[in-house]
Parts: structure tokens; C-alpha cells; sequence
């Protein structure tokens, strides 16, 4: 079965990504498409890019980078957790995906963006270029949560409405589809 990264893009105390990348984590499990891995920015803890070396040469000296590297060569598609931080996403994203290059090629990612009045969707059209750069292929079928905090319910976690749901299983449907077209160029052609 592929393999899904779900990335958990905020590193702060109390963020509210970590109930949301839950969420969508048992959905993606209970939608049956992908084995999942689950990687927390956090929990990962990459310092500021500290490589030598174009990342496209894949030429790395750091053990952190050398695990990071096989952790997303590892995966067949991902999907982002990820806030709004002034209308834009956020530091340790960028810098984790800027730590790789060649290991995110011709994988398919959807984006879980969530915020106030936005949903994240600022952050979301931002990080578009960047991960396109990377020949990711960003689908259009998003998970776009506004108002993030009336979803939280007593306990801390999100308690998502129908329209989370229909969204989240839609883009992972798409995910599927595109990591097995996607598939044979990963492979090199075979």
C-alpha cells in the first residue's frame, strides 16, 4: 500500500495543528488509500538548514538531514497540516522542505489549511510555488478549515462538520489517484 506523510507544519506550544493533523490522520486511516506516517515539525526538530551543499546533490553530511531525507524518499504522497502566520506559512516549513529537493519529486501533496476568517487559504496558495518548484503536484482538492477554534471541542480535539469531512475524503481521494498516475515517473519510467 502507498505510503501518506501527513506533516504537521506548526511548531508552536498550544498550536492548534497538532488536534487538526489528529483528525485528519484517523480520517486518512479510516479512509483505507495509504499507510500513514505521521511527522511532526516539532517532534522532528531540524535546526536552520546546516547542509554544505545544494540539497539537489543530495550530497548530505548532517545525520538529521540523512533521516529526514529517507523519511520523505520513503513516502509516495504527503499532505500539510499547516497554519496561517501573516498571511503566509509558516518558518519551520519552509525549512524543512528546503533541507530536501530530489526526494519530493513527482509526489502528490493536498493541503489542510486552517486560521481565522482565511482558513489558511493565504498560506495555502503561497506555498504553492514552492512546492511546485519542487515538482510536487499540489492538488486543487484542499481541506480549508476557518475559524479553527469552534471546532475544538472540550477535550482538545477537533470535532470536524460535514464539510471537513466531504473535503477531506475528496482530497484523499484525489491523493490516491494521483500518487498511482504519478507512480511510473517516480520509478524513472519502469
Amino acid at each position: 500500500m502507498p505510503s501518506l506523510q501527513i506533516i504537521i507544519a506548526s511548531t508552536r506550544p498550544g498550536r492548534v495543528g497538532l488536534p487538526v493533523a489528529r483528525w485528519f490522520e484517523a480520517h486518512a486511516s479510516a479512509h483505507g488509500g495509504f499507510d500513514i506516517d505521521l511527522v511532526d515539525l516539532a517532534e522532528l526538530n531540524l535546526p536552520f538548514v546546516d547542509e554544505p551543499n545544494h540539497p539537489r546533490l543530495q550530497q548530505y553530511t548532517q545525520q538529521h538531514t540523512k533521516d529526514w531525507s529517507a523519511r520523505v524518499e520513503a513516502a509516495d504522497a504527503f499532505a500539510i497540516v499547516m497554519p496561517e502566520y501573516n498571511y503566509g506559512f509558516n518558518a519551520p516549513l519552509k525549512n524543512a522542505i528546503d533541507f530536501l529537493h530530489v526526494e519530493w519529486a513527482y509526489k502528490p501533496v493536498g493541503l489542510v489549511s486552517y486560521g481565522g476568517v482565511s482558513a489558511g487559504t493565504r498560506a495555502a496558495q503561497m506555498i504553492k510555488q514552492v512546492l511546485t518548484t519542487l515538482k510536487l503536484v499540489v492538488l486543487n482538492e484542499a481541506v480549508s478549515i476557518p475559524f479553527v477554534a469552534q471546532f475544538i471541542d472540550d477535550e482538545g480535539e477537533i470535532a470536524p462538520n460535514e464539510l471537513m469531512e466531504q473535503s477531506a475524503t475528496a482530497m484523499l481521494n484525489e491523493l490516491v489517484r494521483m500518487e498511482e498516475a504519478l507512480r511510473g515517473l517516480r520509478r524513472g519510467g519502469e
